[in-house]
C-alpha cells in the first residue's frame, strides 16, 4: 500500500484584471480576471459546445440547442463559415438555414449565450478552410495585412455584422467573438482583424484566438483558448496513438497541444510564454474533443470515457472554461464543401457527413458521451462558483510520461481548507490501464492532514472521480468522500436539510466522513442523514443510474432520472423522447423520487425492419486503394461506388412519414464507404468505422423518391486505420455486410 501526498499551493501569479470585459466592451454582471470569469455576479466555469447552424437544418435548431442545454452546456459556439454564405461574390446568403441572426435568437430563447467564430479562415474541415473559392483564388496575401486581402475581410465582416450586430450590444446574447483560427505567426494581423470587426459593428466583451501550436498572439488584445483531443485524424494511418493525444489523459501544467492543426502548419510549433494561462487570462478551452471526425485514412471512434477523461483532466488542471468541439454533429449544406485531397488538403472527409461522433449526433440522437459529460457539467454548475476561485495543485510524484501506466493520476483543486480531489484512471484501448495497487491519498490542509479513504483501495480502470475534501455543504463539513460530486439540492424551508448528491465510482467502496465519523454507505436511491447539530442528506446514486442522471438548473435545480432523452430550454417545458421510460424527479422534502406526469405529443414509438431488396451484388475485386496524397489514402470517387458497390432498394413502411422528425433509419453494416441515395442523388454518406449509422428521415429527404443504399466493400489490402472493433471484422475476403436496416420512430412526451 502506498500513500500519495499533495500539499495545496496558491495561485502562481498575482490577480490581474485585464481591460477586456472590464473596461473594453463591459457587460453588466460580467467580470474577467486572469483566474476566472464572473457571470451574473458569481465566479463560474462556463461550458461551451460547438454547433454549426449551417450544418443543422433550421427546423432542428431549437431541438439541438435544448439537447445542449439538458447536457449542461451554457454557451453555444459556432463558426460563421464564409464559404457557406457567399459562394458567389456580391451574392451573400443569410436566409433560411444560413440566418445566423435567427440562430443567435434561438440560442437566447434556449437560455444559451453565444460565441461567434467569424474567421475569415476557420478550417472546420471545410474546403479552403472556409474561404469561398473566389477568395481562395484572389491574388492577395491571404491571412495577412495585405490591403487587398483586408478589403475582402471588411466586406465579409460587414455582411456578418449586418446579420447579427444588433445582438452584440451590452445586453445581447453574443458573449464572445473568435478571430480567425489556428493563426500561429501573425499577431499583428489578429489585432487588425479585431479592429476591422469592431469597425464593422461586431462587439463582444470577450475576444478570443486559438493558442495551440505555440501561437503568437497580440496580448492582451485577445484571450487565448486551448484544445485537447484524445485522438485525431490528422496523423497518418500507420502512426498509431501519438504522444500529443496520450498526454491529455494525465493531469499536467501543459495547455498547449502542438498536435492540433499540425498537418496544416508549414512551420514547427513556436513558443509563446505570454499566452500561458494565468499571465493575462484564465485557462480556457474551446476545442476539447467532444468526439472526432472520420476521415478516409484514419477512422477514430472515441468512447464516451475517452471523451470524458480528457475533459476531466482539464478540470483538474485548473480549467476556467470547458469548451467542446464538436458538441453537436451536422451535415454539410451541399456536396463539395468538405476538406479533401482534391482541394489541396491532407485529409479526405465525407462530402456530407460531419457527425463527429459528437454527444449530439448528426441525426439528433445522443451518444453515450452526452451522459458522461453532463455529470461533469452538473458538478460545474453546482460547485463552479467555488471551483473557479480555487487553484490547481498536482501531487509530488507525477507520471514520468505518457507511457507511465502505473503512477496514479490525480490532482486537487482547493484553497487548502476545502476542495476537490480528482482521479483520472482511464485511457483508450491503444494502451489500456490496469487497476492500481492499493493506495490512499494525503492532502495537507491548513487545518490538518486529510487522508482518504480510511482503508486502502484499488482504483479500477475507467475511474473519473471527483471526491470532496473538507467541503462545506450547508454548514456541514464533508471531511472526505469516495464517491463523485454531482450536485447539491437546496433545503426545503428555513429548517430543511440540503441534499448532497454523489455518484458511486464503480469498484470503489463508498465512504463519507462527517463530524469525525466515517460512514460506509450503500449506493441507493434513498438518502442517508448525516451530521449532529446540523444535518445533511447524502444521496449516493448507484452505478446503474449513472447513464440516466440529468440535472436541470432552472427554474430551480432539479435532479432527474430517466432512460429517455430529456431536453429543455429556458422556460418550464420538459420533453422526453426515445425510450418510453418514466421520468423521476427527486423530491427533497419527501427524500425520494417521484414520477413526473407526462403526456404524449404526436404518434407513439414504432420500430420495424426495413425491406431491403438487393439490386446488385458488389463487383470485385475492389481496389486496395484509390490513390494517395501526402502519404495518406484517398477516398474513392463516386464512379468507384457506381462500378463496385453493392446496391439495395429500401422500402419504407407507410407510417414512415408520420412525425418524420422523430423517425430514424438505422443501418448496421460493414464495408468501406456507404451512401444513401434518393433517385440517384446522394443525401447521406458515411465512412465505415464499426459504429451504427443513424439517419434522420426527414432531414435527409429520404421520403422524396426511390431510396437506395450503396455499400462499397473494404479491400483486405486496404491500409486505412480502423478502430479495434472494426478491425476485428476484417477477414481474408473483401469486407461487406449489411446486418440490418431498421426504421425507428420515437415517441415525444411533455411534462404536465
Amino acid at each position: 500500500m502506498t500513500t500519495h501526498t499533495l500539499t495545496p499551493s496558491g495561485w502562481p501569479t498575482p490577480l490581474r484584471r485585464p481591460a477586456m470585459a472590464n473596461v473594453e466592451d463591459p457587460r453588466p454582471g460580467l467580470e474577467l480576471t486572469n483566474r476566472h470569469l464572473v457571470l451574473d455576479g458569481a465566479p463560474t466555469v462556463p461550458v461551451s459546445g460547438e454547433i454549426h447552424y449551417s450544418r443543422v437544418p433550421r427546423a432542428r435548431w431549437r431541438e439541438r440547442l435544448e439537447l445542449m442545454r439538458s447536457g449542461g452546456v451554457t454557451i453555444a459556439s459556432t463558426y460563421v463559415i464564409w464559404a457557406h454564405h457567399v459562394p458567389v461574390r456580391g451574392e451573400p446568403d443569410f436566409a433560411g438555414g444560413l440566418d445566423v441572426g435567427a440562430f443567435v435568437d434561438a440560442c437566447a430563447d434556449a437560455g444559451l449565450a453565444v460565441v461567434l467564430r467569424v474567421g475569415p479562415w476557420c478550417h472546420g474541415e471545410v474546403r479552403n478552410g472556409g474561404f469561398p473559392d473566389w477568395v481562395q483564388q484572389a491574388d492577395v496575401g491571404h491571412r495577412t495585412d495585405d490591403p487587398r486581402y483586408l478589403a475582402l475581410v471588411r466586406e465579409w465582416y460587414a455582411q456578418v455584422a449586418a446579420a447579427v450586430a444588433d445582438r452584440c450590444g451590452p445586453d445581447g446574447p453574443v458573449l464572445g467573438i473568435q478571430l480567425d483560427n489556428e493563426l500561429y505567426d501573425q499577431p499583428g494581423h489578429l489585432a487588425t482583424l479585431k479592429r476591422l470587426a469592431r469597425e464593422a459593428g461586431l462587439h463582444a466583451p470577450l475576444w478570443t484566438a486559438t493558442a495551440w501550436g505555440g501561437a503568437q498572439l497580440p496580448l492582451p488584445e485577445v484571450m487565448p483558448v486551448f484544445g485537447g483531443y484524445g485522438d485525431g485524424f490528422w496523423v497518418d494511418s500507420d502512426e498509431g496513438w501519438h504522444p500529443t493525444f496520450r498526454a491529455h489523459y494525465a493531469f499536467s501544467r501543459a495547455w498547449d497541444d502542438p498536435g492540433i492543426g499540425a498537418d496544416l502548419r508549414t512551420a514547427p510549433p513556436g513558443s509563446a510564454a505570454a499566452s500561458e494561462p494565468g499571465t493575462w487570462f484564465p485557462p480556457a478551452t474551446c476545442e476539447l474533443g467532444g468526439g472526432m471526425a472520420t476521415t478516409y485514412h484514419r477512422r477514430n471512434h472515441p468512447t464516451a470515457l475517452d471523451v470524458a477523461a480528457v475533459a476531466h483532466t482539464k478540470i483538474g488542471n485548473g480549467s476556467a472554461w470547458q469548451g467542446y468541439y464538436m458538441y453537436v454533429g451536422g451535415t454539410n449544406p451541399r456536396p463539395g464543401l468538405q476538406e479533401s485531397h482534391a482541394t489541396g488538403y491532407p485529409n479526405d472527409l465525407p462530402p456530407l457527413s460531419y457527425d463527429f461522433h459528437a454527444p449530439v449526433g448528426e441525426a439528433g440522437l445522443l451518444a453515450p458521451s452526452h451522459a458522461e459529460l453532463r455529470r461533469q457539467h452538473a458538478f460545474l454548475a453546482a460547485f463552479g462558483h467555488r471551483l473557479a476561485t480555487w487553484p490547481s495543485t498536482l501531487p509530488e510524484v507525477l507520471p514520468s510520461g505518457p507511457d507511465d501506466v502505473t503512477t496514479p493520476r490525480w490532482a486537487y483543486r482547493g484553497d487548502g481548507r476545502e476542495g476537490v480531489l480528482l482521479v483520472a484512471w482511464h485511457q483508450p484501448h491503444h494502451q489500456p490501464l490496469r487497476s492500481t495497487e492499493p493506495l490512499r491519498f494525503r492532502v495537507a490542509h491548513t487545518a490538518g492532514e486529510v487522508v482518504l479513504p480510511s482503508r486502502p483501495v484499488t482504483i479500477p480502470p475507467g475511474t473519473l472521480a471527483r471526491w470532496p475534501v473538507g467541503l462545506d455543504v450547508g454548514g456541514v463539513v464533508v471531511e472526505h468522500a469516495t464517491a463523485s460530486l454531482l450536485t447539491v439540492l437546496d433545503a426545503p424551508g428555513p429548517d430543511g436539510v440540503p441534499t448532497l448528491v454523489l455518484t458511486a465510482d464503480p469498484g470503489v467502496p463508498v465512504e463519507v466522513a462527517v463530524g469525525g465519523t466515517v460512514h460506509a454507505l450503500a449506493p441507493a436511491r434513498v438518502p442517508h442523514r448525516l451530521g449532529d447539530d446540523r444535518a445533511l442528506d447524502v444521496l449516493v446514486l448507484p452505478e446503474s443510474d449513472l447513464p440516466h442522471v440529468w440535472v436541470r438548473e432552472s427554474p430551480g435545480r432539479t435532479l432527474l432520472l430517466s432512460e429517455a432523452t430529456l431536453r429543455w430550454g429556458a422556460g418550464e417545458d420538459l420533453l422526453a423522447t426515445g425510450a418510453e421510460a418514466a421520468v423521476l424527479r427527486y423530491d427533497v422534502a419527501a427524500r425520494g423520487f417521484v414520477e413526473v406526469p407526462l403526456v404524449p405529443r404526436g404518434p407513439g414509438a414504432v420500430s420495424a425492419a426495413v425491406a431491403a431488396s438487393r439490386l446488385r451484388d458488389a463487383v470485385g475485386p475492389v481496389p486496395a486503394g484509390h490513390g494517395r496524397s501526402g502519404g495518406r489514402e484517398s477516398a474513392p470517387a463516386r464512379a468507384v461506388l457506381d462500378h463496385h458497390a453493392a446496391v439495395w432498394r429500401l422500402e419504407l413502411p407507410a407510417w414512415a412519414s408520420e412525425s418524420a422528425r422523430l423517425t430514424y433509419l438505422r443501418v448496421e453494416w460493414a464495408g468501406d464507404v456507404g451512401e444513401l441515395r434518393v433517385d440517384g442523388r446522394t443525401v447521406a454518406d458515411r465512412f465505415w468505422d464499426g459504429s451504427t449509422w443513424w439517419v434522420n428521415l426527414a432531414d435527409s429527404g429520404l421520403l422524396d423518391g426511390e431510396l437506395t443504399l450503396h455499400l462499397l466493400p473494404l479491400s483486405p489490402s486496404s491500409t486505412v486505420a480502423l478502430p479495434p472493433e472494426a478491425q476485428a471484422r476484417r477477414g481474408v475476403d473483401d469486407l461487406l455486410a449489411l446486418d440490418a436496416v431498421t426504421l425507428v420512430r420515437h415517441e415525444e412526451r411533455a411534462a404536465r
